[in-house]
């Protein structure tokens, strides 16, 4: 059962927001929908928020609406992460824990038992989705920002038949070996690295998985270009694969929303070609 917490029109559509009881995280959840006019049987675009953030971040500022309702899109945007009390965190570490699930299944006490966004975004909401909305769920596509970027490329090339298309703002491409986000592995996934490289977007690359073509876009003024995101890694590991990469970067760009705003319409244009 989903809980409506608020609804607002725009651009002809509406903008929701729900809460219900996760199964999978053992929490409550919000996640965010907007459906556009005459919205049933319509496609669904999945955006995935980075580091820190909530639903809200991308509804606020990410100025997806008026496209999406032009263009017939639903947009469907997760929390991050697990939240509550009884949920463990490090509040004082923006990088591990609330705002950080890094759309993984943990694998270790305690965290396995509520930082599971990988099977929460691509089994238990999606079902809730469909449970209790007129969408037609054949025609999934999925994007995101920065660590959410990192979670669409993994679930897409995890899940090839399950998306039509696959985009990102200044994804972390290999996160097992980036410093801001290596660390939180370790905790929710071990000290065996084997085990991380599922969730690991060049690793998977490198084991075989492919998925037919990716769009990234990525500011050059990105200060965490060469720490955390470094996308030439991606561009190497596709190089020798099938997998279409048009990897475009953007001068004088940074990490912000300003410039996820200024390249959203480009991306919610691209899947509905593909969706």
């Amino acid at each position: 059962m989903i809980k409506k917490i608020s609804e607002a029109f725009s651009f002809g559509g509406q903008q929701l927001v729900f809460s219900h009881t996760s199964e999978t995280n053992n929490c409550e959840m919000n996640f965010a929908v907007f459906t556009p006019p005459n919205f049933k049987k319509a496609p669904v675009l999945w955006y995935l928020s980075g580091l820190t953030c909530t639903h809200q971040n991308v509804m606020e500022k990410g100025e997806y609406r008026k496209k999406a309702s032009e263009l017939g899109l639903v947009i469907i945007c997760p929390d991050t992460s697990p939240r509550g009390d009884h949920v463990p965190d490090e509040k004082d570490n923006w990088q591990f824990g609330s705002g950080a699930g890094f759309y993984l299944d943990a694998t270790q006490t305690p965290y396995d038992k509520h930082y599971n966004m990988y099977s929460y975004i691509t089994t238990e909401l999606p079902k809730v989705i469909e449970s209790n909305f007129d969408f037609d769920m054949s025609r999934q596509s999925i994007f995101g920002h920065s660590m959410g970027g990192h979670g669409a490329l993994i679930m897409s090339l995890r899940n090839p038949n399950k998306y039509k298309s696959c985009s990102a703002f200044a994804p972390i491409v290999e996160p097992s070996t980036a410093s801001w986000s290596s660390t939180a592995f370790e905790k929710y996934l071990g000290n065996d690295k084997q085990n991380w490289s599922d969730y690991d977007s060049v690793a998977l690359i490198k084991k075989g998985n492919i998925f037919p073509e990716i769009l990234i876009d990525q500011g050059e003024e990105d200060s965490f270009l060469d720490e955390g995101l470094r996308p030439w890694l991606l561009s190497e590991a596709c190089a020798n694969t099938s997998i279409k990469l048009s990897l475009r970067m953007q001068p004088k760009y940074d990490h912000s929303y300003y410039f996820i705003s200024t390249f959203m319409a480009d991306h919610l244009n691209w899947h509905r070609e593909r969706i």
